[in-house]
């Protein structure tokens, strides 16, 4: 299978590697002429063959409307668009129809991986027609880890539903990550603790807090113990207050959620050891920017 790739930067140059290992033909572009495999969006469409499949990977909002404005008016009837990027789902739906207009199908698609996913393999959930998610399969099989395809990929349902159940993770990704955090500042705290790291590492194995992200704390804490080289504020990319909205919209309760998000309002006003806990985990599953102790600059 030959695919199309935009975008090459954290997120979309692993995946263009991991895609071609797992053999899958890809041509990527990127603004970037050091990532890039051509020099145009033109050139990239010409490259493929026909019905061609563009998986789109950029920054959310006006980047991804301006780029799928021009996919409308340069593709052809029976290609397919995949917006793997962080998309409200709301977007999907309006950019569904506006290509539809020209014959072009649509899927969504939410990557959970960060930058670990050219090792691990990514987390896919994706939203689309049947038809049109399993003429796609081998590029999602190719991203997923090893294993049982149910394990790591699910096709949620229509348009829109696969970035409606990344928003949810990411939802819940925020609170899991206040927790880590607000234990830590609490281990941190007590005088009668003596080494902070190693209680974080003895919970890797055998206990019922141990996941990935605990793994990454871990990592953090051992590449500077006592977060003195991060400042304590910690950015949000949106999924977080979407999923408070929907949660608001559905009546639904989400107060660990909620109090996550806010919590990173707080870290913009203060330095929080909590919050330098949240932005080390950030920095280490997604290679997000961290402020840097001392300074106003991201790193």
């Amino acid at each position: 299978m030959h695919i199309g790739l935009i975008g090459l930067g954290k997120m979309g140059f692993n995946m263009r590697q991991r895609l071609r290992d797992g053999g899958v033909t890809v041509t990527g572009f990127d603004r970037n002429p050091e990532k890039t495999d051509v020099a145009s969006v033109d050139e990239l469409i010409s490259a493929l063959p026909t019905p061609r499949v563009v998986w789109v990977m950029v920054p959310a909002g006006e980047i991804t409307d301006a780029l799928i404005r021009e996919l409308s008016e340069k593709l052809s009837p029976g290609d397919l668009v995949i917006d793997g990027g962080n998309s409200r789902f709301t977007e999907d739906q309006k950019h569904a129809a506006l290509l539809a207009e020209k014959g072009i199908r649509f899927a969504d698609c939410g990557v959970s991986g960060g930058v670990w996913g050219l090792q691990n393999g990514y987390g896919l959930m994706v939203g689309g027609s049947a038809e049109d998610v399993e003429s796609a399969m081998p590029v999602f099989d190719a991203l997923r880890p090893e294993g049982p395809r149910e394990d790591s990929f699910v096709h949620v349902g229509d348009v829109g539903a696969g970035h409606y159940a990344k928003m949810v993770h990411n939802g819940i990704e925020y609170g899991l990550m206040q927790a880590y955090a607000e234990g830590y500042e609490l281990l941190a705290a007590k005088d009668i603790i003596k080494d902070v790291t190693g209680t974080f590492r003895a919970w890797q194995k055998g206990t019922v807090v141990r996941s990935w992200l605990l793994d990454l704390a871990v990592n953090a804490l051992e590449e500077d113990p006592g977060l003195d080289k991060i400042a304590g504020w910690a950015d949000d990319s949106g999924e977080g207050r979407w999923t408070v909205e929907e949660a608001i919209a559905n009546a639904v309760p989400a107060p660990a959620i909620t109090a996550a998000l806010f919590a990173r309002f707080v870290s913009r006003q203060e330095d929080s050891p909590a919050m330098k806990m949240v932005a080390a985990l950030r920095n280490q599953f997604g290679g997000h920017a961290v402020k840097q102790a001392g300074t106003d600059a991201a790193q």
